[in-house]
């Protein structure tokens, strides 16, 4: 019995061990634990901390249920249950909401609903949406047969999903055939970090009713954008205003299809269009197509824009007595490409003016009368000012920097070093591994996480997958993993069982400026073996790790200018061979050199890692 007894001490003061800290023995976390220590040889407390920060909070029973429910294919049936337990980024399957409001309605703090049938046939009166889905994670609402065959009725959205982090908002058949009465759109999605919207029959068959975007996606980033289908479709006399849409925005896209067709004294004006924007991507499909006596103006589109593209496809087609105004049209600091297809092809009677226009534009199957050219820009840079202001905005000061900069009490600008993913965590191996992971599976996985044809987490999944997949730069080593088992062997692999895990303290100091403290150099300050990775958006917590050759590790002290009192504690990765880097890359926009002329460096933001060689 004693022998017995004897050979179970090992294992009963690792129970022990797990148990004193909070975690069952049979739990994802504690089951880290064993594994960290099984293949990490160092002790590193912070790193195993931090670590274990981004484990499964499954417990031991929920986490079984949910494997067996995996290989069984069965989770898409408890997806709810599955994303809340195990702390994962999922848009709630929002059902009909049978709810009727017969009085005027204002709306405010109010999130997550679908609104079927909302408003129809009501006579006049005005419904208000305000400090709508703000601060929001993941947010999604739908708009379903709102406003239809209203007379006289407006609606106001007043701060609708502002500072949120993935957004999509669905307008479906939103004041059809109404009669008179307002949409107002007053900041919408502003300040957004993956914005997207979809307007379908929106406003079609309307008469007389006026549409009204303030404030849309202003300091928004990356995302699809929104989708204008069917918008304004045999309409008549409907004024639609666009003021101050996508406005330093960054990586932003707008698809306009079957926009104003068949419209009869349509009005649109778009004013302060992707001005100040980085890579607006602007598409116009079918728009305007056999409209009567309509008038489109273009009034500072894409001013001061940094590159980009647009494409204007069949526009004005057929359409009889159209008017149509650009005004200061991509006077972008880099000029990025314009395609004109079709454009009033078929039109009588039409007339088109364009007025200091760029020079990088393509025109196809062109009107050959009707058309006026005031200014056509042939300069580098389409009207900017030159002095290069107006692109670096868009590469963060203190994003990249020079490795001589890393010097006790040299003062520097830190970039936003803030996390602004969605909180998830790490999936237990035993649950990742049953679930598919490429784009020859897509199907599958947009089951499982309920993602719809077109939706913004199909698009989420298909990134993710796309640049997982991609294959590796020259002298790159690189693996996604959704688990931390799956990055604990990733980087052994390449750097051995020796390794540090490092990551930036906190966001301390973030967009300010501080005081390069006390530096050490990783394995003194000379290249070194070392695995950067960063997340990923999906659902469950998703890492992009990658090794790259020639590359030195620091670790630094950051202080507050004034007091020189340490608050943050930083891991700079310097990058000494940039000769297979673009011309293009933000790094040499910032520091003003070229690919392998320099070496550049740059922060671990918050949450993103580095893993090195011991000292």
């Amino acid at each position: 019995m004693l022998k017995h007894l004897l050979l179970l001490l090992p294992f009963l003061s690792c129970l022990f061990h797990v148990v004193i800290a909070g975690y069952s023995p049979f739990t994802p976390k504690a089951s880290l634990v064993r594994y960290w220590n099984k293949e990490i040889h160092l002790h590193q407390s912070s790193g195993s901390t931090f670590l274990l920060s981004k484990a499964s909070p499954l417990n031991a029973v929920a986490s079984a249920t949910f494997a067996k429910l995996a290989s069984e294919n069965s989770l898409p049936n408890r997806l709810p249950d599955f994303c809340s337990a195990a702390n994962l980024f999922c848009f709630p399957d929002l059902g009909p909401t049978l709810e009727k409001h017969t009085n005027d309605v204002k709306f405010s703090v109010y999130d997550q609903r679908n609104f079927t049938n909302y408003g129809t046939i009501r006579p006049g009166g005005a419904d208000s949406f305000k400090n709508y889905s703000q601060d929001g994670n993941g947010v999604t609402d739908s708009f379903r047969r709102y406003s239809r065959d209203a007379a006289g009725h407006d609606d106001k959205f007043a701060n609708y999903a502002d500072n949120s982090n993935v957004v999509e908002e669905n307008f479906n058949s939103y004041g059809t055939s109404a009669t008179g009465g307002s949409g107002d759109f007053k900041s919408y999605q502003s300040g957004v970090n993956n914005p997207n919207s979809r307007f379908t029959a929106y406003s079609d068959g309307g008469n007389g009713r006026t549409q009204t975007f303030k404030t849309y996606t202003h300091q928004a980033n990356a995302g699809p954008g929104q989708s204008f289908t069917s918008y304004g479709k045999n309409g008549n006399g409907a004024p639609n205003e666009f003021s101050s849409y996508g406005v330093s925005s960054n990586v932003i896209g707008s698809d306009f299809s079957n926009y104003g067709e068949n419209a009869n004294a349509a009005n649109d004006t778009f004013k302060g269009y992707g001005v100040d924007g980085n890579v607006p991507q602007n598409n116009f499909k079918n728009y305007g197509a056999s409209g009567n006596a309509a008038v489109d103006t273009f009034l500072n589109y894409r001013d001061k824009a940094n590159v980009g593209d647009d494409s204007f496809s069949s526009y004005a087609k057929n359409s009889n007595s159209e008017k149509v105004g650009f005004v200061n049209y991509g006077k972008s600091f880099n000029t990025g490409s314009e395609s004109f297809s079709g454009y009033g092809k078929g039109a009588e009677g039409n007339k088109i003016d364009f007025k200091t226009y760029t020079r990088n534009s393509k025109f196809k199957d062109y009107a050959k009368t009707g058309v006026k050219f005031a200014k056509y820009n042939q300069s580098r840079h389409g009207g900017g000012d030159g002095d290069g202001k107006t692109v670096n905005k868009w590469v963060e000061p203190g994003k990249f920097f020079r490795e001589s900069i890393l010097k006790e009490g040299t003062v520097i600008t830190m970039p936003d070093i803030k996390d602004k993913m969605p909180k998830r965590s790490f999936l237990p191996r035993g649950i990742v591994s049953k679930l598919p992971f490429s784009k020859s599976k897509i199907a599958v996985i947009k089951r499982v996480f309920h993602a719809g044809d077109n939706s913004t987490m199909e698009g989420i999944i298909s990134d993710a997958l796309t640049e997982c997949e991609r294959s590796p730069a020259v002298g790159e080593t690189k693996r996604c993993v959704g688990s931390a088992e799956d990055m604990i062997d990733f980087v052994t692999s390449v750097i051995g069982r020796s390794v540090v895990l490092r990551t930036t303290e906190s966001v301390a100091g973030s967009k300010g400026k501080v005081v390069i403290g006390k530096v050490k150099g990783i394995n003194g300050g000379e290249v070194t073996k070392s695995v950067s990775c960063h997340q990923s958006l999906y659902p469950y917590l998703l890492y992009y790790c990658h090794s790259v050759p020639k590359v030195r590790v620091y670790e630094s002290d950051l202080l507050d200018p004034k007091s020189k009192v340490k608050i943050n504690h930083g891991i700079a990765i310097c990058h000494m061979d940039t000769s297979a880097w673009g011309a293009s890359h933000g790094a040499f926009v910032l520091l003003g050199s070229r690919p392998g002329q320099i070496e550049v460096c740059h922060w671990i933001f918050e949450n993103d890692m580095n893993w090195a060689i011991a000292d």
